[in-house]
């Protein structure tokens, strides 16, 4: 059984009824109009600005055109490459030719982007209405590109960030580098400024003790139970060779909790 675009769209929360989907093609000046095209150089603003710049004509475009925009680059003459999915916040101008939209990027299908490559029916159709495109097949989804670790010192995730290191292929080489010490660490509500300080020490490694952020939001710590994991954000104080006693790391633990007052004033209940 092909696996289509409509399913990737669902799991993704877009409705294809309210969606439409554009296959950009690589060309520096439209010859009709003289505008600027877009080419494989173009940030990803310039081909923001591009797609929100559509013909006032309606057999062109739709006049009343969908909440949400799926844009592909061509990749061939029967392929097309997931560029962006962008929400459209509603017409802005119009000079009698062109229409302007306010277009914002969305999170929907980020994990794709660039990725995702799907079969494109018809060669010389650039826009697609969403229930057409749904059944277009997937062709590719590409290996994520690994994205570099920063270092233990500039970690800072929040908690979404930390369910996707956890499970991404792309963010392997974090995982490989949380699991190689052991050590303090900070937990932030980002909704009122409290903090929590824990540790991982012993055979726990800072990978296991996050992991279980991941999954559950507290990681067993009665003080996290009540509170919305959605807000928090991660950091490491201090980081452990696994072979560093555990006395060590509790006195850095114990210095951590002293120095930002996280007994009175924070998330840490000893």
């Amino acid at each position: 059984m092909t696996l289509t675009l409509e399913p990737i769209l669902l799991s993704a929360g877009i409705d294809p009824a309210d969606t439409q989907v554009i296959r950009h093609a690589f060309v520096r000046e439209h010859g009709d109009t003289g505008l600027r095209g877009i080419h494989a150089d173009s940030t990803d603003d310039e081909i923001l600005a591009y797609t929100s710049q559509q013909s006032v004509n309606p057999r062109t475009f739709p006049v009343i055109p969908p909440h949400v925009w799926v844009v592909f680059v061509r990749e061939g003459g029967d392929r097309a490459r997931l560029w962006a999915v962008v929400q459209n916040r509603g017409q802005i101008s119009n000079d009698g030719v062109r229409r302007t939209f306010d277009l914002v990027f969305t999170e929907h299908l980020a994990d794709l982007r660039n990725r995702l490559v799907i079969g494109w029916r018809s060669p010389r159709t650039w826009r697609l209405n969403g229930p057409t495109a749904a059944g277009y097949p997937v062709m590719e989804i590409a290996d994520a590109q690994p994205v570099p670790f920063p270092g233990f010192d500039r970690l800072v995730l929040d908690h979404a960030q930390l369910q996707a290191v956890m499970r991404e292929h792309r963010y392997a080489s974090w995982r490989t580098a949380l699991s190689s010490v052991v050590g303090v660490y900070l937990i932030t509500d980002t909704r009122d400024g409290r903090h929590y300080v824990g540790k991982a020490d012993g055979a726990e490694s800072i990978r296991q003790r996050w992991s279980a952020y991941a999954t559950n939001g507290h990681g067993g710590n009665v003080e996290l139970r009540s509170c919305d994991p959605t807000s928090f954000r991660y950091s490491l104080m201090r980081v452990f060779d696994p072979t560093t006693p555990a006395p060590v790391i509790d006195a850095a633990e114990s210095h951590f909790k002293h120095a930002m007052d996280t007994r009175k004033h924070g998330l840490n209940g000893n």
